[in-house]
Parts: C-alpha cells; structure tokens; sequence
C-alpha cells in the first residue's frame, strides 16, 4: 500500500505555480519532438517541416483532447459554463480527442506543405514518440491525484490522503502509464528493427494496443463521465472501440497496399 501526498506543484515563481503535469507533458514534447527529428534525418526530411509539424500537432492535441473531455465527459456542466471549456490549467483532457486532434492537425501540416508527405508515413513516425507522451501524461494525472481508480477494499492500493481519503484503490493512472510506455517500446522497436514493414503498420498498431489497454483498464477506473450510459460498458470503453476497430483496419490496409504495390 502506498499512501500518496504529492504535492500537483512542482515549484511557483511568485504567483504563477508550475504543475508536475505540466513538465510532464511538455517533457514529453521535448523528448518527441527528438526522436522526430532523428526519423526526420533518417529519412532525409527537413527539420524546418518538423518544426511546424510539432507546433500543429501541440495545439491540435490540446484542442482535440480539451473540446472532447468537456463534449463528451461533462456537457451537462461545460454546456452551463462555456467560458471554462478554456480552463485548460484546471485539468481535463480526453485521449480519445486528442488523437483525433493530431489527425486533424497533421492533414493541416500536409497540406500547407503542399501534401510533399505520404500520411501513413508521417503517421507511423508520430504514433511513436505519441505513446511516450501518453504515458508521461498518465504519470501526471498520478500526481494531481484525478482519474481515481476503484476502490481495492483490500490492502493493495493507493490512498490518495490530499483528497481527504483513508481506503485505498487502484493506481490506474499507474496502470495506463505503464501499458503506454511498453506501447511506446513496442513501437519503438518494430520502427527501427522491421525494415521492410508497411507504411501505416505502427499507426494501426498504437490505435489497436492503445485503446485496448485502454478498454481492459477502463473497469478499474471511476466513471470519469457525469452520466451514466446504462449499459455493461463505461463511456471511455465505449468510445474506445471505434480505434480499435479503426486500428485493425489500418493493419490490414496497410498490407494490403504494400501487397499490392509488389505486385
């Protein structure tokens, strides 16, 4: 059992206060944004792109991710309170949006620079550093002391004793991290070691495992939505079966074409 009394504050500079989350998350960028630019010069790619690529994918990932965690887990109150939608600093990001958003963003980026880039390339290059970013993020969310998982009722778990709680539950946020983080190596591994993979190969994979983790974690988490969806599933597994399904049909397309190109 591990009783939890971190502070969400790293440090404060008068009276701004830098969060644990909010290093994380941009540390997560930074370490991306490095591994890009290796596969960038691998490829023989300008980096110049890379950095106009990066500033897309950032805005689009905290849009996508911010507008789905207040449309989808809490309307009822975002819909009241519309101003707060713009309260990123308070919490609140929805993965599921978030990946939507980089979708978004990266059409954007090809299209500025005059579709020079294959997608599914650029993709596979992206969902790499994107599952380490996940799992940063995840550590984050541990130390703000949200996305609460189950109460263990037994003397496995994390007490979070800033939220006044003395029973312990799971540390799902934990659970997540981990998961991305293999994810992340999986990846990581199958794009530097699997040379003649298919274009579109590691994107379908980081839907698929993702949003699988997801799904199997999803139980051991408390509902994050503020209505009920009466049925077996929760909302966040609900909303992870579409990229599930979306991330085997990419696999299979992926081989499809590049079957069809030798052909």
């Amino acid at each position: 059992m591990f009783v939890s009394q971190l502070n969400p504050i790293a440090f404060s500079l008068g009276p701004i206060s830098i969060r644990w989350y909010g290093i994380l998350f941009s540390f997560g960028f930074i370490l991306g944004y490095i591994i890009m630019q290796l596969f960038f010069r691998k490829k023989g790619y300008k980096t110049d792109d890379l950095d106009r690529l990066l500033v897309y994918i950032f805005i689009g990932t905290v849009l996508g991710a911010r507008l789905a965690h207040c449309l989808i887990y809490e309307p009822d109150y975002y819909f009241s309170h519309p101003v707060d939608i713009i309260k990123i600093w308070e919490g609140g990001l929805a993965s599921h949006g978030g990946c939507v958003g980089v979708i978004i963003a990266t059409l954007v980026f090809m299209k500025v620079t005059k579709w020079k880039y294959k997608f599914l390339e650029l993709a596979d290059m992206i969902c790499v550093p994107t599952a380490l970013v996940c799992s940063m993020i995840r550590v984050g969310n541990f130390f703000n002391s949200e996305i609460l998982g189950m109460p263990t009722n037994s003397n496995y778990g994390v007490i979070f004793l800033r939220l006044g709680e003395t029973f312990p539950r799971h540390p799902a946020q934990l659970y997540e991290a981990i998961a991305y983080f293999t994810i992340f190596l999986v990846l990581l591994g199958t794009y530097t070691l699997i040379k003649k993979r298919p274009n579109g190969l590691i994107f379908g994979l980081l839907f698929t495992l993702a949003f699988t983790a997801r799904f199997l974690i999803e139980p051991f988490k408390e509902e994050q939505a503020d209505y009920s969806t009466n049925v077996l599933l929760n909302v966040g597994q609900l909303l992870s079966i579409p990229f599930i399904l979306l991330g085997i049909a990419i696999i299979i397309y992926s081989y499809l074409k590049a079957k069809k190109q030798k052909d």
